[in-house]
């Protein structure tokens, strides 16, 4: 009988799980599916995936304060980039370049990223239960108001310098060139870089010995201890795998810019067990009664809005920096839906998430990304295809995201409904 519900147990864990992560399952497939069939070499695979994560980790980590606290998929998060490049736009004009010009750039987000965020936040608390639609459309609406600025104000009201303005009119340039003279290009990317063995050898052993420390200290528990231990082990011996090592060994990795993502991290786990992240906490599991505890729940969703779109028009910054350019009018367009759908894919949802799901999901996401238009080229005889099923799943995973929510929470009236009827 003991075996019997042991088996049970472990069969109702197993769909639970598969229920849940779904979605990541599937992208996980479609991944390696794609991957064999493109017919790139591993180490290009490896290589793009490693500029892409560079790229898009910290804005995709933005989101998750807005969704803890009941707020959805913060795709407002666009708004955070359009001031990050409004930051840039000044830096170069005023000709401040390397990374005193990107940490210039950031200090100028940070109040005008607090302004929109403390706007959107306004907003959104008008329109409770409809927040990730409600942003998903204030980032059109921004939109608009960012080309106004951008091709009239800019350069008509506020004088600009001409190498950044458009030549013979009004307006800032198509293009913004971050290298040369200017000298943004991996301003944070390029100060410190190592290869990937350095990197995989020097994180194993500061797991190793972070947790032999907080198992001495007592910090942490036993299991859990060997547990990471044995994880760092086992990626070293993968690592020593000839056809990996092979891959890999030609990648260089930016510390700075993943020791900020970490910092990222981070500050998402410490930030939860402050009094503000369990007031989060309690705001996205029920507003009435987080305002009966006598919570101030508009506030505490503005502060959330306003802590990710400062976040966003930082991770907008490492961003471009690392693509080298600045797509004046459309470098922004796309962000808030690749990183909703990066996170999704994760296993996160609209009122759930955590750090490890943003990274697999921006794993998989754009291991996806990279692998679609030569595995639809070899599959299908035509790249585009490729293209267009990658932007289908961009949106579908989102759809798919928001129907799952309704499902539950109208499971959950049910349930609730019926357990009111017995009683």
């Amino acid at each position: 009988m003991g075996d019997r519900d042991l088996l049970r147990r472990a069969g109702h864990r197993v769909k639970e799980n598969a229920r849940e992560y779904v979605v990541t399952y599937i992208f996980l497939v479609l991944s390696i599916i794609f991957v064999a069939y493109s017919g790139r070499p591993m180490t290009d695979i490896f290589y793009q995936l490693m500029s892409r994560l560079t790229r898009n980790l910290f804005i995709v980590l933005a989101l998750i304060i807005p969704i803890v606290a009941g707020m959805g998929i913060n795709f407002a998060i666009t708004i955070g980039a359009m001031a990050a490049q409004i930051g840039l736009l000044l830096v170069i004009n005023w000709g401040v370049t390397g990374i005193g010009g990107l940490l210039l750039a950031a200090a100028i987000t940070v109040p005008l990223a607090a302004g929109f965020g403390f706007l959107i936040g306004s907003l959104l608390n008008k329109m409770k239960g409809q927040e990730t639609i409600g942003s998903m459309i204030l980032g059109f609406f921004a939109n608009g108001a960012y080309q106004l600025l951008f091709l009239f104000v800019f350069g008509k009201l506020i004088p600009l310098n001409e190498s950044v303005t458009i030549v013979g009119g009004t307006g800032v340039a198509n293009t913004l060139n971050l290298t040369g003279s200017v000298g943004l290009l991996s301003a944070l990317d390029g100060l410190w870089r190592v290869t990937f063995s350095q990197a995989l050898y020097g994180i194993t052993l500061f797991a190793v010995l972070g947790s032999v420390l907080l198992l001495i200290l007592k910090k942490i528990q036993r299991v859990k201890a060997f547990v990471t231990i044995g994880m760092a082990l086992v990626f070293v011996i993968v690592y020593q795998i000839p056809v990996v090592n092979h891959s890999l060994q030609n990648i260089n990795i930016p510390v700075i810019t993943f020791l900020l993502i970490a910092l990222l991290c981070l500050f998402n786990v410490v930030i939860m067990r402050t009094r503000l992240g369990q007031k989060f906490r309690a705001v996205g599991q029920s507003r009435v009664v987080a305002n009966a505890a006598g919570i101030n729940v508009n506030r505490v969703r503005i502060i959330a809005i306003m802590i990710s779109t400062i976040l966003a028009g930082w991770g907008q910054i490492i961003f471009i920096q690392n693509l080298g350019t600045l797509q004046t009018y459309a470098a922004h367009e796309m962000v808030g839906l690749y990183a909703g759908a990066a996170i999704l894919v994760g296993g996160a949802s609209i009122d759930r998430a955590t750090n490890g799901q943003a990274i697999i999901g921006c794993i998989l996401f754009h291991t996806l990304f990279v692998v679609a238009q030569d595995a639809g080229s070899n599959l299908f005889g035509d790249p585009n295809i490729g293209e267009y099923f990658r932007v289908f799943l961009c949106y579908g995973v989102i759809a798919l995201a928001l129907v799952m929510y309704a499902w539950r929470g109208n499971s959950a009236k049910k349930a609730a409904a019926r357990e009111h009827a017995r009683g």
